[in-house]
């Protein structure tokens, strides 16, 4: 997209302004009257990609709390490591200076695409608060449900597509929700690729199937007539649910979640789990045109034998994470498909007795990769050497950033203005998101 600027000099002279460089002039030149202008034009200048806007994203979800010592933030040959001679060790990356666990090695290779903030931090410790946070990049309230970010893309975008436009593969109870925006945006549930997708199979013949279509056209035309307008379609988006559906069960796009057809070397490179062909089937899904694709992986909450359980589960994250990059990139849709890699809080930096890590939200790591991202680069710090009070908190973190801030800065690459206001059922308006750009992460 080209740079949007105002012209100085009617004789076409270089000097020129751009949307950010305007703002500063008004301010500098202290004029109030152009204060609602210059809001909007940093706000524009804010959101305006710097390349092509991605299409779709995939978020690899690590249920549990992954602990950043054994996968993006290792800190080797540190007490917090897990001492110096059996604790967690790192590995050069592609990115020279960039380490990571020595358990991520093909992930590792993949890093000039990956970029790392390390300095997440967060207010919430337990798991279903803290999975709220990170998905809906709002604290949970009492008074709403907050879309997810999947639901707010969606809302926000067009597709012509016949299956469902937001996945989750591998979901629990707490799948991406649509919240506010409407069940409408609520992830489609989806578990391993090996069986089959749960309810797009009539339970019946063909001939009655049809004939229960008859019959269901006839009561619903009855109960509209006589009544307002589009009555049922506007209260409970019955009619639209029902014929959603039935373009489903016959779509030729449902052949994206089948990954029996891939070519058996390409399914053992992404893995032979359900986490490995999920992400086969979100590189599918995504292909087709599906805009947002959620894939769990479990397990994460290692309050004892840390070390073991990470080492297991990066050994099913690595290639899996790892052949989704390749592939989107060898497909040419790694720079329409933004990755996102995150769980709902990290571990402490101490091991405990158990020889677990517990619950820790004070400087965690997230992990961005594809469209619109700068690969290669780390945003934050965590101290090697954490100040800890005796009630377990104040890592001593560098640049710090929030959950919101991730949020933000995904929307931003999407072309999506984070502080466009949402209209609550109840009438109450809502910003996209709170959080603040990280313009680092954005080239």
């Amino acid at each position: 997209m080209p740079t949007n600027h105002f012209d100085c000099n009617p004789c076409n002279s270089p000097a020129h302004f751009t949307r950010r460089g305007v703002l500063q002039a008004m301010g500098l030149s202290g004029i109030p009257f152009l204060t609602p202008l210059a809001e909007q034009l940093a706000r524009a200048a804010e959101a305006e990609p710097k390349g092509k806007q991605p299409h779709s994203l995939i978020v690899l979800w690590m249920q549990g709390g992954p602990s950043q010592l054994e996968t993006f933030d290792p800190h080797p040959d540190t007490e917090i490591a897990g001492g110096t001679k059996d604790g967690s060790k790192s590995i050069q990356t592609a990115v020279k200076g960039i380490h990571i666990s020595e358990n991520l090695p093909l992930v590792a290779e993949q890093m000039e695409s990956i970029s790392l903030v390390r300095s997440i931090v967060s207010k919430e410790g337990d798991h279903e608060r803290a999975t709220y946070y990170v998905k809906n990049g709002y604290r949970p309230d009492p008074t709403l449900v907050h879309p997810s970010l999947g639901a707010v893309i969606c809302h926000q975008t067009k597709d012509n597509l016949e299956i469902p436009r937001h996945i989750s593969l591998l979901p629990n109870i707490w799948a991406a929700r649509g919240g506010y925006l409407g069940d409408q945006f609520d992830a489609f549930k989806s578990q391993d690729p090996l069986g089959p997708v749960p309810d797009v199979r009539a339970r019946v013949p063909d001939s009655r199937f049809n004939q229960r279509l008859k019959d269901l056209s006839v009561v619903e035309g009855a109960f509209a007539r006589g009544r307002l307008k589009n009555l049922d379609e506007g209260r409970t988006l019955h009619r639209s649910s029902v014929e959603a559906a039935r373009k489903m069960m016959s779509s030729d796009q449902l052949a994206a979640f089948d990954v029996s057809k891939a070519p058996e070397a390409l399914r053992k490179e992404f893995g032979d789990t359900p986490f490995g062909r999920c992400c086969l089937a979100a590189l599918q899904l995504v292909e087709v045109g599906v805009r947002c694709v959620e894939v769990r992986l479990e397990s994460w909450d290692s309050h004892a034998n840390n070390h073991e359980f990470c080492k297991q589960l990066n050994g099913t994250l690595d290639p899996a994470f790892a052949s989704l990059i390749k592939h989107l990139r060898e497909r040419k849709l790694l720079d329409r498909t933004m990755i996102l890699w995150a769980g709902e809080f990290g571990r402490t930096p101490r091991l405990n007795p158990l020889g677990g890590r517990d619950h820790w939200p004070h400087g965690f790591s997230m992990a961005l990769a594809g469209g619109g991202i700068a690969g290669g680069r780390v945003i934050g710090e965590t101290s090697p050497d954490p100040k800890i009070d005796e009630k377990n908190r104040l890592q001593d973190v560098a640049d710090p950033r929030h959950v919101e801030d991730v949020h933000a800065t995904i929307l931003a690459a999407f072309g999506i203005d984070r502080l466009k206001e949402i209209q609550t059922p109840i009438g109450r308006p809502m910003a996209l998101s709170q959080g603040k750009v990280i313009g680092e992460l954005l080239g």
